[in-house]
C-alpha cells in the first residue's frame, strides 16, 4: 500500500534507537524527509547515516534535552516547517508511590510529559496556520493498565492520553489530526536491560532473559517497527479519518 507519504517532512523525537529509530526507518522507506532529535549526539549521527545509506533521503539531526521549554523552543525553530510530529522522546523509571521521589518523579514528567506537550505547542501553531500537519504520539499501555509498581509511568501516560483526546478533538476543526499510540512491551534495548536484570536477579543468569517473555502475548514482545508501521499508518492520508485516537498495541494482553 502506498501511504502517500514521499516528501513528507517528518520530526521525530527520541529518534536514535528504539521504536523513534525503527519508525524512522519505516518513514525513511516511504520516502520522509527526517529529523531526528536526540540528546545523544554520536548516537544520532549512527542512526542517521545507516538511514541515508538504505534510503535516498535527506536526515537531519539535532541534539537536544527536551526536558525544558527553552530547548524545545529551540528544536521547533530549528526544524523549521514539518508535516508530522512524532513524540517519541522520554522513559519514566519503575517504581511505587513510597520508591519514586519527588525529584525523579518531575524530572521524567519533563521530559515524557511536558516535553510532548511543550513541543505540540512549539509545533501546532505553523500545522494550523498551513492547515494541515499530523502530530502522534507514542505513549505507553502502562496508561491504560496503571501498574502501581510504574505509578509514575501510569499516571504520566494517562494524561498524555488525555491530552492526545482533547487536543485531538480539536485538532479537525484547523485541518490537523492527533493521535497516539500505546505500545504494551516492545524489544527496545531498555525492556532488553530490564529483563536481564530480572533474569540475573530470578535465574542467575542474564542471558537466559528470553524465557521471561514467554508469558507475554504471542511469546514475545512486539518488534520496534511493529510500532514504527503502526506510526507511519497513522500519520498518513489512509488513516485520515483519525484524530482524537489513542491505538493499544500490546498483543491483546
Amino acid at each position: 500500500m502506498d501511504l502517500k507519504l514521499a516528501g513528507k517532512r517528518v520530526l521525530i523525537t527520541g529518534g536514535s534507537k528504539g521504536i523513534g529509530r525503527a519508525s524512522a526507518e519505516v518513514l525513511a522507506d516511504e520516502g520522509c524527509d527526517l529529523i531526528l532529535v536526540a540528546r545523544d549526539a554520536a548516537v544520532l549521527d549512527a542512526a542517521a547515516a545507516a538511514i541515508r545509506a538504505r534510503r535516498q533521503v535527506n536526515v537531519r539531526v539535532i541534539s537536544a534535552d527536551l526536558s525544558s521549554d527553552a530547548a524545545v523552543r529551540k528544536v521547533a525553530a530549528e526544524a523549521g516547517e514539518i508535516d508530522i510530529l512524532v513524540n517519541n522522546a522520554g522513559a519514566i523509571p519503575p517504581g511505587d508511590l513510597l520508591t519514586v521521589d519527588d525529584a525523579t518523579w518531575r524530572k521524567a514528567w519533563d521530559l515524557k510529559v511536558f516535553g510532548f506537550i511543550s513541543l505540540c505547542r512549539a509545533v501546532y501553531p505553523q500545522m494550523k496556520a498551513r492547515g494541515a500537519g499530523v502530530i502522534v504520539n507514542v505513549i505507553g499501555a502502562a496508561g491504560e493498565s496503571f501498574p502501581s509498581a510504574y505509578i509514575a509511568g501510569a499516571a504520566g501516560n494517562a494524561s498524555l492520553m488525555a491530552f492526545t483526546r482533547a487536543l485531538g478533538k480539536q485538532a479537525p476543526a484547523d485541518g490537523l489530526r492527533v493521535v497516539a499510540i500505546n505500545p504494551g512491551p516492545v524489544e527496545t534495548e531498555r525492556l532488553v536491560m530490564l529483563q536481564k536484570e530480572r533474569a540475573a536477579a530470578t535465574l542467575g543468569d542474564p542471558e537466559r532473559w528470553r524465557e521471561l517473555t514467554k508469558g507475554m502475548p504471542f511469546g514475545r514482545p512486539a518488534a520496534p517497527a511493529e510500532i514504527g508501521y503502526a506510526v507511519a499508518f497513522l500519520a498518513s492520508e489512509r488513516s485520515g479519518y483519525t484524530s482524537g485516537t489513542v491505538l493499544t498495541i500490546n498483543g491483546g494482553g
